[in-house]
């Protein structure tokens, strides 16, 4: 297993808002974290690093308490996700100026053959196989909501005035509910964590084209890439790489 990571300010942001943490080289924990902070010129790097860490520090504090069993895997995820959503809230009842500050979150774990996903806001997971690709997790965006009601079409959605608007972010409420999934892993998958500062650059097939000719740096690529094409978001990548 190979990971490829890293997050570039972009072309238009004056700070990186992004956060990511991965295991140690996925070792006995195989924890990847991928933050897309917002709210404010300060909120946003401090909701991201905050919500980071503090899933974290749950999981790792919690992982020798609990069966390696779906259920209770699922749960340690959820429990970890809403205790970064009270730690994200309380901070923004500190001052008036983080008041509006919340952050997406992808929380990945992979358990032998499984990678399990708690997942928030309009931040990705994405499966890889060959030259297909499968997007994993459902935004949390305005956007998406017109599409599965009918209202826009995909192609219009990434035009549309109010595609950065969440229908669920974390830090923003005392409570969140994360989606949570279960991605059975075969022998030469590849898993992609980006923030939208990548999507929203790139399409899909262009991911995956860029991925795969570059075994060596994909993350440095897929950057330079989302630079080229115009950079207005900060940009985070989390390559993950089942090989021999």
């Amino acid at each position: 297993m190979r990971v490829f990571a890293g997050t570039d300010i972009g072309k238009a942001r004056e700070k990186n808002q992004d956060f990511y943490y991965i295991s140690h080289n996925l070792d006995e924990i195989k924890l990847c974290v991928l933050a897309d902070g917002m709210g404010g010129y300060a909120g946003g790097e401090i909701a991201s690093n905050l919500a980071v860490i503090s899933v974290k520090n749950y999981i790792y504090n919690n992982y020798s308490k609990i069966k390696l069993e779906t259920d209770e895997i699922i749960n340690l995820l959820k429990d970890a996700t809403q205790y970064a959503n009270m730690v994200v809230y309380e901070k923004t009842k500190q001052t008036t100026e983080l008041e509006e500050m919340g952050t997406t979150l992808e929380v990945a774990l992979l358990v032998e053959d499984k990678m399990y996903i708690s997942h928030i806001g309009d931040s990705r997971v994405y499966k890889i196989k060959n030259n297909k690709i499968k997007q994993l997790t459902k935004d949390h965006s305005y956007v998406e909501k017109l599409i599965n009601d009918g209202s826009i079409t995909k192609e219009e959605a990434k035009t549309h005035p109010q595609k950065h608007m969440l229908t669920k972010a974390l830090g923003c409420t005392a409570y969140v509910e994360p989606d949570l999934l279960v991605e059975k892993l075969q022998k030469n998958d590849t898993i992609l964590i980006c923030s939208d500062g990548l999507t929203n650059m790139l399409n899909e097939e262009e991911i995956v084209k860029i991925i795969n000719n570059n075994p060596e740096q994909p993350n440095k690529e897929l950057i330079a890439a989302a630079n080229k094409a115009g950079g207005c978001d900060n940009i985070t990548v989390i390559i993950i790489k089942d090989e021999d």
